[in-house]
């Protein structure tokens, strides 16, 4: 058996609101680099949407979900993925617990980012004592058929999910990391990169291939790589706009642009939008109670600006910092 390994992220370009990077962990049979991932679940997941109600959409987040679509085929994956791990989460506190997260809600972070004490970021008031019911516009009782359906799949083709973990990092953290880096980028490469580390022992001998977006156009990734490898030897097989590969023991690990087209990475890319737009709600209701006919925001940088004029009056009347509210790059 091998491991097949996705990552990608949400949320890197807006203000407001966190970013949220996610892991997902797969066992396959023969070699990593040879499995079709998309060929086995095929009775269950495609790439384009399906009216059929217990088939999944996997594909890049920004095909699946828009606000006019609404979360419903969002949550249809992300909640059936979370069944096969034994998870069902009612509540948006309890799918940070599932993920293993640093949601906001609950006041502790997973990773060792630089060492930081993550105790010395609070959780922003818009979460603070507050939750949301899952799911938000699915029929929960679709979850358990679909996910019934993907394991029986999952059997037939000798695959097993084996972890959904995401690293969820608030504007006050994200601040502090990006002035730590001096760069936004990098930042971003050392957050996800902690976070591949905390699910991948690269002293394995067992076959694995990590399959990561490119991050901020860069294409040399072995000093970030070699940061979380503790001096293990460090192969770059070739570096390119399109791939930069490395080789670290038995396990692959591949940068490249368009990675959702590969299906731990989709399934990645569809856990990171969901808990994102689960988390701006939480964020817009709160500062709906204190500003009266205040218009939502998705906290990207033009309406961010909107957002951030229209509470000013309420952001100092509650006594709440901009490093706190609003994500500096």
């Amino acid at each position: 058996m091998s491991l097949l390994i996705g990552m990608d992220e949400a949320g890197y370009g807006p203000n407001l609101g966190p970013l949220v990077v996610t892991v997902t962990v797969w066992e396959v049979p023969g070699s990593p680099r040879a499995f079709d991932l998309w060929a086995a679940m095929a009775d269950v997941a495609r790439q384009t949407h399906s009216a059929e109600p217990l088939t999944l959409q996997i594909a890049d987040s920004k095909q699946v979900y828009s606000p006019g679509k609404g979360l419903a085929a969002l949550e249809k994956s992300v909640l059936s993925a979370l069944w096969l791990l034994g998870h069902s989460p009612t509540m948006l506190s309890e799918l940070a617990s599932a993920l293993n997260a640093e949601s906001g809600i609950r006041n502790s972070e997973f990773g060792t980012m630089n060492k930081q004490n993550h105790s010395a970021f609070p959780l922003p008031p818009w979460l603070v004592d507050r939750d949301l019911s899952l799911p938000t516009e699915l029929d929960a009782s679709l979850i358990g058929d679909i996910a019934t359906k993907w394991l029986e799949c999952c059997r037939r083709a000798g695959v097993t999910l084996r972890e959904i973990r995401s690293e969820i990092v608030q504007p006050q953290r994200f601040n502090a990391l990006v002035r730590d880096c001096d760069n936004k980028a990098l930042a971003l490469s050392r957050i996800s990169l902690d976070l591949l580390r905390s699910v991948w022992n690269p002293d394995d001998a067992q076959p694995t291939l990590v399959i990561c977006d490119k991050h901020g156009g860069r294409n040399r990734y072995d000093d970030l790589l070699a940061e979380v490898l503790d001096d293990r030897m460090l192969f770059a097989v070739g570096e390119s706009r399109e791939r930069s590969v490395y080789r670290v023991g038995s396990t692959e690990v591949r940068f490249q642009m368009k990675a959702e087209a590969n299906f731990p990475v989709a399934l990645a890319s569809l856990v990171c939008k969901y808990v994102r737009e689960l988390s701006m709600d939480v964020f817009n209701r709160f500062w709906a109670e204190h500003v009266p006919g205040l218009k939502p925001t998705a906290g990207y940088p033009v309406d961010a600006v909107r957002f951030r004029a229209d509470i000013a009056e309420a952001q100092q009347r509650l006594g709440i910092t901009d490093d706190v509210l609003w994500r500096e790059r």
